[in-house]
């Protein structure tokens, strides 16, 4: 595979484009890197016509995407930039959305907070049976923002609410039964379950692909844009309270939380 940046890795082969996050040790954790990486990468699939079907992955055996990194993010100095940088998720649910062309979550293990939403921004999430699902951000004096766009895409909305006030983690048959997953199976056959999902996709008319999923998304989404920008400004206000800071804190120190009343 080659790099798209030193965090994340593309590799195009038999008309399937696999995109990885390559950050193992952190549990391929959403860092500015990463989200330039992933756009740069989702921006050579849409030029590469030998690409039919994109396969976005985490490296490793534990989490296809743990989320933002916190530990970037309570270090951010410069506001303005940091508030950008967190408009780039959105960025990427649109790079995805708008691609042209089938993709594919392959959730391997936990994909939580912005790696649950960032799975949720494909088309097909194909998970092992040891994946789980999950927001926990309430739990770091954080709310998730960014992401309630495509868990209100995909579920209805007060599992969506339940999920985010009580950051429950949702095993794969449960989300598969709430339907945001596509399929379930056992860890050892997830490999030849994306390939053969990644292999039907790529036989479909590229041109008709294209335009019919841009209309789909454009019925599903409506004013999607709108509302990531309200949704990304809240998050950089909730950034700036003293609960999200106690909450960064503890979580960098492995500690519990001391929260303040309102």
């Amino acid at each position: 595979m080659t790099a798209a940046t030193d965090d994340v890795l593309l590799d195009v082969a038999g008309g399937i484009a696999r995109l990885r996050i390559n950050r193992p040790a952190q549990r391929n954790a959403l860092s500015a890197s990463v989200f330039s990486g992933l756009r740069e990468g989702v921006a050579a699939v849409a030029r590469d016509n030998s690409a039919r079907v994109l396969v976005l992955e985490g490296a490793g055996d534990t989490a296809f995407c743990a989320g933002g990194d916190l530990r970037e993010m309570a270090a951010d100095g410069d506001a303005l930039q940091a508030h950008r940088n967190r408009g780039m998720l959105a960025e990427l649910f649109g790079d995805l959305w708008q691609l042209g062309k089938p993709t594919i979550a392959r959730v391997q293990g936990y994909a939580l907070a912005g790696g649950f939403g960032l799975a949720l921004a494909c088309d097909f999430v194909v998970a092992s049976d040891r994946a789980e699902f999950g927001v926990p951000e309430v739990h770091v004096g954080l709310w998730p923002y960014m992401i309630t766009v495509p868990l209100l895409h995909w579920m209805p909305p007060k599992q969506a609410l339940s999920l985010m006030l009580t950051a429950r983690r949702m095993s794969a048959p449960e989300a598969a039964r709430l339907g945001f997953v596509s399929d379930v199976v056992p860890h050892h056959e997830l490999d030849k379950a994306v390939a053969a999902l990644a292999d039907e996709l790529r036989q479909a008319s590229p041109q008709a692909v294209a335009l019919g999923r841009t209309a789909f998304y454009t019925a599903v989404n409506g004013d999607v844009d709108t509302r990531l920008q309200m949704l990304q400004a809240a998050l950089t206000v909730n950034l700036g309270v003293s609960d999200a800071r106690e909450g960064t804190t503890a979580f960098a120190e492995k500690r519990l939380p001391a929260w303040r009343t309102r």
